[in-house]
């Protein structure tokens, strides 16, 4: 079995035939460990080249309202008033925690891209360091 690290994306290029040729391979045989070891050595260089980055709450709003058929008036209860809404998908206010909390348990929306950057400076509480109470 010859397997090296990932370098380069000649490397990755050449990595990722193999996979391909390896895909259809049956479990507990020796090309599937191959391809389980070319797997692992794919993944790890596409986290430090590839990075994903987290996606913008709001978009992450509007994508579960598109979704699940939802309007501006359906998160009235997890955000606050009509304007509230408003300033908070036109992102003029930022999400509060108790808007994290109440969009995280009532649209399971996870919290980690509920607390990301939405596109402006976060306010910060002076006394603790963390984002808007």
């Amino acid at each position: 079995m010859d397997i090296k690290p990932i370098k380069s994306e000649g490397d990755y290029k050449r990595a990722l035939r193999a996979i391909e040729q390896l895909w259809e391979t049956k479990p507990d045989t020796p090309e599937s460990d191959r391809l389980e070891l070319l797997c692992i050595l794919v993944e790890a260089f596409e986290r430090e080249h590839y990075p994903i980055p987290s996606p913008d709450p709001i978009a992450a709003i509007e994508h579960c309202m598109e979704s699940r058929g939802l309007t501006r008036k359906d998160l009235e209860p997890f955000i606050g008033s009509r304007a509230r809404v408003s300033e908070v998908m036109a992102r003029r206010r930022p999400l509060t925690l108790r808007m994290i909390r109440c969009l995280t348990v009532g649209l399971e929306i996870p919290t980690d891209i509920l607390i990301g950057s939405s596109g402006r400076s976060a306010q910060v509480c002076y006394h603790c360091g963390l984002g808007e109470q």
